[in-house]
């Protein structure tokens, strides 16, 4: 199935949390030299003009990126400042907020002339939109599945690897697909960081990928969960957003904490933040 096109939820939520996750991740990464291999399981269009038709369907922005924007002078968290600087410079309009850009510009962004990014998109629509998009030389657009291809593409030639999961769950079997291929991975590229978003849905499918990586024998996996809302209070539809990292940098998890803080009352009174140790520390 490939139905799911990500303009129609670009800067929501989930993408606030899932974003400065990354952000938070990759500028630990660059404080070292050595070469990093980035790569984007399910890398979508790149960049979200929020004007669009699909953007403006639903306008989950509004309950996400807008309200931290909106106030982005009064917030004092370094890590959430710097990230909001750099989704600034997203804009062609300094201090106007018309595009929210994904996954492929925040890793393009983080990368030196030494540095690799693989972008898998199997939508063609979305590969599409993808290959318009003006990228860094050291960025390869791939149309293919993404977790065949980050299984094919281990063991990397650089020291370093960090590696972004993000699918759209339209199966129940997506779940389990990536505890197989975040398993392969990493016996493969054992110290490998890794993040995998997850959507929290009434239907609970996401404790499969939280058991299955529980029970992989991975021995560093810390994990967070974003939510607008209790699961019970709606029949349908996503209630929150959830981000594992295996092998986190030192201090992601109070960095974030101290980040979040100051997100959640911007998302709503009944919004909240938790995160722990699945396994490890």
């Amino acid at each position: 199935m490939l139905s799911y096109q990500h303009a129609y939820h670009a800067g929501n939520f989930a993408d606030v949390q899932k974003h400065l996750t990354l952000f938070a991740v990759a500028d630990y990464l660059l404080r070292k030299k050595s070469a990093i291999t980035y790569v984007d399981s399910h890398a979508g269009r790149g960049l979200y003009p929020l004007a669009t038709k699909e953007t403006q369907r639903l306008q989950e922005y509004r309950e996400g990126i807008a309200p931290l924007w909106q106030a982005r002078q009064q917030l004092s968290d370094p890590l959430l400042s710097r990230w909001l600087t750099a989704l600034n410079s997203a804009q062609p309009n300094a201090d106007v907020l018309s595009h929210y850009p994904g996954s492929p510009w925040w890793l393009a962004k983080a990368l030196r002339d030494h540095d690799q990014l693989r972008l898998f998109e199997l939508h063609p629509g979305e590969h599409e939109h993808l290959s318009g998009q003006t990228l860094p030389k050291q960025a390869r657009r791939v149309y293919g599945d993404g977790l065949q291809g980050l299984k094919q593409l281990v063991p990397v030639s650089s020291p370093r690897m960090c590696v972004l999961v993000d699918p759209s769950y339209e199966r129940k079997a997506e779940y389990q697909e990536v505890v197989d291929a975040v398993a392969y991975t990493l016996e493969k590229v054992r110290h490998a960081v890794l993040m995998i978003w997850y959507p929290l849905l009434p239907a609970g499918h996401h404790e499969t990928l939280l058991s299955g990586l529980e029970a992989s024998g991975i021995r560093k996996i810390w994990h967070s969960e974003l939510l607008l809302r209790a699961a019970g209070e709606s029949a349908h539809g996503m209630y929150g957003s959830g981000m594992v990292v295996i092998n986190p940098p030192w201090g992601l998890d109070e960095q974030l904490a101290a980040a979040m803080s100051q997100v959640t009352p911007l998302l709503g009174s009944h919004s909240h933040y938790r995160a722990k140790w699945l396994v490890g520390e």
